[in-house]
């Protein structure tokens, strides 16, 4: 094979504190030189200086739209690159799955355990793991104790539901048909769940061409080695762009010398940050925050207004009827950013419906939800000016709402903002309190931050 170009071997040179016995990173950026990848001089990997794990650093001032680094889509892992791919294609019927993962984590599970993988070099990056710290991997009592009310113990509970099925149902058969590449012993449901918070928290997908997008499902998670060991902020200053023949790193803004280059991994709020990739930003952060408000919860609130049997009853039917519009679900939410409601229409509608009077619902009913109303086509975006100028019974029922999410929170927002505003208290937390801590704190704020634009 080709010697690594100097680009490469001035990178690993430029970061003396990786020089460690059988140094990963020197070993992935040889590979890197082999695979075709194109790295600029003006930054290095580290993992001095990063935030968190390894990161990219600039070693050099970068100007907005420079290219820091191209990847051939043959150095791309995926179940279309992986050694075993034929086979995959074969199986692709009986390989289908709810989250369409199971693919390219057989073809992890392969490319991982085996000693002669193209993709070793990559692999020793993550060399067990064990850097790896998703809620699904802490234990029950944690999970429920830090982070109860955010919506995250839920999550994962279905994950991990999830991640059992399909490998019982999908994976082992599949290895039981293939003996000479797969060995359960070895290609274990604890290695494979590791696998499934790798892929959450490292793959990419290739976003749909628009014409696309009503035709065809998501692309297919694939692993993007380089792009991977960038972390994430709201703020970011580069961003990855798709081409026919390669992927391209370039940078959105000014970034300058020894500063980290960030990228996006989209407008996630802290609890699908934590959930998925396994940190979060702490306040204020993270722009793309939200807070939850259960829909079964407006109900909850609309009920204990209701004073009498036959009101009650009006309630059910309003509710049943918002069901029949698909306004509301049993397991959905009403979703809260900073700056507005993200799903207005489902919240503006399910209050209306909610705060009518039995005559007013019968004439709507009979209009099937539908009105000639441009007044509320003009508010149809919840901005938080908009909330502020809600009709009464509505600014109640959401009020109140409000009140009843935050009793499902362990501790109220005081307690944590004392907590965070005293260092010495706060470094004595634990990675995983510290982390819980700011998805609690800014859900809080966002919910306490409505109850003041609604009282």
């Amino acid at each position: 094979m080709a010697s690594a170009p100097k680009r490469f071997k001035a990178a690993v040179e430029s970061d003396a504190q990786e020089k460690r016995s059988a140094d990963p990173l020197s070993g992935f950026l040889a590979w890197c030189g082999q695979a075709g990848v194109e790295l600029s001089p003006k930054v290095r990997l580290s993992r001095e200086g990063a935030v968190a794990g390894y990161g990219m650093l600039a070693a050099e001032e970068l100007e907005a739209g420079e290219v820091l680094f191209t990847i051939p889509r043959t150095a791309l892992l995926s179940q279309h690159t992986t050694s075993i791919h034929a086979l995959l294609q074969e199986a692709q019927e009986s390989l289908q799955s709810q989250s369409g993962w199971v693919p390219l984590l057989l073809a992890l599970l392969h490319e991982y355990t085996a000693s002669n993988s193209h993709w070793q070099p990559y692999f020793s990056l993550w060399q067990d793991f064990r850097s790896l710290d998703h809620p699904m991997f802490w234990p029950q009592e944690e999970r429920t104790r830090l982070l109860q009310g955010t919506g995250i113990p839920e999550a994962v509970d279905k994950d991990l539901a999830n991640i059992d099925l399909e490998y019982n149902s999908i994976i082992l058969p599949f290895m039981e048909t293939h003996p000479d590449i797969f060995d359960p012993k070895l290609h274990t449901l604890e290695l494979y769940k590791e696998l499934v918070a790798f892929v959450m928290a490292y793959s990419f997908q290739e976003p749909l061409e628009e014409e696309e997008e009503d035709e065809k499902g998501p692309n297919p998670p694939m692993m993007v080695p380089v792009a991977d060991i960038l972390n994430h902020v709201a703020n970011h200053n580069a961003n990855l762009e798709y081409s026919p023949q390669c992927l391209r790193m370039v940078t959105t803004q000014p970034v300058g010398k020894g500063q980290e280059i960030f990228n996006t991994y989209g407008q996630m709020a802290n609890w699908q940050l934590l959930h998925m990739y396994g940190f979060a930003e702490p306040y204020p952060g993270n722009t793309h925050d939200t807070a939850d408000i259960q829909m079964v919860t407006l109900r909850r609130a609309a009920l204990q207004r209701a004073k009498s049997e036959a009101q009650q009853q009006l309630v059910s039917e309003q509710w049943d009827f918002l069901c029949q519009l698909e306004m509301v679900g049993e397991e959905g939410a009403f979703v809260l950013g900073w700056d507005e409601v993200l799903t207005e229409e489902e919240l503006s509608v399910t209050l209306k419906v909610l705060c009518m009077s039995e005559e007013e619902f019968k004439e709507y009913k009979e209009q099937d939800g539908w009105e000639d109303d441009s007044e509320d086509e003009e508010n149809s975006t919840l901005s938080n000016e908009a909330l502020s100028r809600l009709k009464t019974p509505c600014k109640k029922l959401l009020y109140d709402s409000v009140l009843l999410t935050l009793e499902s929170y362990g501790a109220d927002l005081k307690a944590e903002q004392d907590l965070l505003n005293n260092k010495e208290a706060y470094e004595k937390l634990s990675r995983r309190e510290q982390q819980a801590l700011h998805v609690r704190y800014g859900q809080k704020r966002i919910l306490h931050q409505l109850l003041e634009l609604v009282q």
